[in-house]
């Protein structure tokens, strides 16, 4: 079973530096029937002005990632960590009992356009903790890269839940399928071009809740980035 979240029905925040778009409920957005995924709950596409960004605010018992797309994200936080998310880097903030942390786009002529997601962790009260890998495009290019698990294996940054995100770049043509376990459930969110998952067509911004599905098909049309989140 497979159920569409199309790019133009998500949620969006329009401001003088920041467009965002929001495919669960968050902020001032709320929508009943889209309010996480599993132990996904966010999934925000943000692009922020030059020299504008997120001001220091709190987190607690989450697991944050942003995945930068275009551009460079610059974060602080409370522990101590000063960093420059740089386009293909991927950055995992477990905020545990409590972080306060800041993200601005460093720019003063470009935009930053990056995905924010938030999981759910196995528990509460985790030590905060941060960590970044740069994934070269060679690295995904026709295969599904790990790039985020509960057990960090393969250079993956370790998420502490039970799941796994993939990242995929094909060109227009290329198939690619993936095993999905019985007891398991997928999140499907495409980041660039168009492709076609199990007979469905998904463009940049449209995402898929996967459930009873044991492969998964996915087609590109065109040049295409596309993540994948294997969830129990």
């Amino acid at each position: 079973m497979i159920k569409l979240r199309p790019s133009q029905d998500r949620g969006h925040t329009k401001l003088s530096w920041l467009d965002s778009r929001h495919t669960f409920s968050f902020g001032e957005y709320h929508d009943r029937k889209h309010q996480g995924f599993q132990q996904l709950r966010v999934i925000n596409e943000d692009q922020v002005q030059p020299g504008k960004g997120f001001e220091t605010h709190s987190h607690r018992d989450m697991e944050i990632i942003s995945y930068v797309l275009e551009g460079t994200l610059a974060h602080k936080d409370s522990v101590g960590t000063s960093s420059l998310i740089h386009a293909g880097e991927v950055q995992r903030m477990s905020a545990g009992t409590g972080i306060r942390h800041s993200e601005y786009n460093p720019s003063k002529t470009s935009r930053v356009h990056f995905l924010q997601i938030w999981i759910l962790p196995d528990r509460r009260g985790l030590e905060p903790s941060y960590e970044q890998r740069a994934f070269m495009r060679e690295e995904n290019h026709g295969r599904w890269r790990l790039v985020a698990a509960k057990d960090g294996r393969d250079g993956a940054i370790t998420v502490h839940q039970d799941m796994e995100l993939y990242i995929t770049s094909l060109d227009p043509g290329e198939k690619l399928n993936y095993r999905l376990q019985t007891d398991r459930h997928a999140w499907v969110q495409v980041t660039r071009g168009e492709v076609v998952l199990n007979g469905n067509r998904l463009v940049q911004g449209d995402g898929a809740a996967v459930s009873q599905e044991e492969i998964l098909e996915t087609s590109s049309m065109t040049q295409a980035e596309v993540l994948l989140f294997d969830l129990a």
